[in-house]
């Protein structure tokens, strides 16, 4: 009878961890290295979901080293296939500093919502935005339905940008509001993106000119916190020099950075390498200044909207793949080549001297250089048993 007893305690735990993810190995340690000599704020820690002791990603609790602190922690199901497949999470790390995290099964938890500070979503009722922001700056593209608006048709595939004062999540409220043109102490949109590539649109590069596409036509959102947003654009196929390509963009956007990766799939009948053309719009009293052995380009300008500041915008690709830098139709570009049969590849983002991050050109430059050195230099991470 005992040994019966003992029996179904057993096969009762079994059925526990099976159903409900209960940690079935032992806790892991996490092993994270900077091997730079500058400092990694905000820095995302990425693991696969089949490096972790358990399957619910909500009973994975991860203590930060030293203080034991526990971080919020996010999964993503990248491929819609159902399962999540990343498990993030986010620390600081220090010029050439290794931390080692704790990771290990508990109960379920829930983000709290101020806990969230990554955010995106489909804006129908302002003709079809896409909105989406972190803690440190917001953005938005346009939609379908803004081509044919009465009030103030726009045709473009742009990417506008809202200047933030605040560090929690904006977008709702603003919409809400409608007012987002004027400071009320948080920040605003102050800047003009056009039918220009705003501040990172891109579009295809043939024979010295610039083809670009209309407004996307459906939307899709992958991941929406609380560390990181995920979105993707597709846009309906457009006559590049008489092909017609077709577009679907990613857009990834973490907490704490003001760095947005976008990745441009293609697709076309003809096959080959594509130049893919990244452009931040050349406004007046704006300067520039671009680093073909790093691979980036950067602007400084003020804002055209009143006092409003000055705003610095940066492009980042590959040194690899960077074709050339130029200008056409109102934009400085970074032309860099995307091989065949893979997305074209980039970072882009601005920061405003009103935000608390940056007070002039040199802090913004400084800024851009140091990201760029961390996309070339991904954190080494290791995985053992505690």
């Amino acid at each position: 009878m005992k040994r019966m007893i003992q029996f179904l305690a057993i096969l009762f735990v079994s059925v526990l961890q099976a159903q409900f993810g209960f940690p079935q190995v032992n806790p892991l340690t996490v092993t994270v290295k900077n091997e730079l000599d500058i400092a990694r704020p905000s820095e995302t820690v990425v693991l696969t979901m089949k490096s972790m002791p358990i399957s619910d990603w909500k009973r994975i609790h991860v203590t930060e080293p030293g203080s034991g602190k526990e971080l919020v922690t996010q999964a993503i199901d990248i491929d819609g296939d159902g399962a999540m497949d990343l498990f993030l999470f986010q620390s600081d790390f220090k010029a050439g500093e290794t931390k080692h995290f704790a990771i290990k099964g508990g109960d379920a938890k829930v983000p709290s919502k101020d806990q969230f500070k990554a955010y995106g979503r489909f804006v129908r009722e302002r003709y079809d935005d896409f909105a989406w922001e972190n803690d440190r700056i917001a953005h938005r593209m346009y939609g379908k339905a803004l081509e044919t608006w009465q009030a103030e048709p726009l045709t473009s595939s742009t990417v506008d940008v809202w200047t933030k004062r605040v560090r929690r999540l904006v977008i709702n409220d603003w919409y809400m509001m409608d007012n987002y043109h004027t400071d009320m102490g948080e920040g605003g949109d102050f800047y003009s993106a056009g039918t220009s590539r705003g501040c990172g649109g891109n579009g295809i590069w043939e024979n010295g000119k610039l083809f670009v596409s209309r407004n996307f036509v459906d939307t899709k959102v992958i991941a929406n916190g609380p560390i990181r947003v995920v979105f993707e654009l597709t846009y309906e196929p457009w006559n590049v020099n008489g092909r017609m390509i077709s577009e679907v963009k990613r857009v990834t956007l973490d907490a704490g950075q003001n760095f947005d990766h976008f990745e441009s799939f293609y697709k076309t009948a003809q096959q080959g390498d594509i130049n893919c053309a990244i452009g931040i719009k050349k406004n007046e009293g704006s300067t520039v200044l671009s680093n073909r052995k790093d691979g980036w380009l950067r602007t400084w300008e003020p804002l055209q909207k009143g006092s409003s500041g000055n705003l610095g915008c940066g492009i980042i690709v590959d040194p690899g793949l960077l074709v050339d830098v130029t200008e056409a139709d109102g934009n400085y570009l970074v032309v860099a080549k995307a091989p065949a049969g893979q997305p074209a590849a980039y970072y882009a983002g601005f920061g405003w001297d009103r935000s608390g991050d940056f007070t002039n050109m040199s802090e913004w430059e400084t800024y851009l250089q140091q990201f760029a050195k961390r996309v070339r230099s991904p954190l080494k991470i290791s995985i053992s048993p505690q």
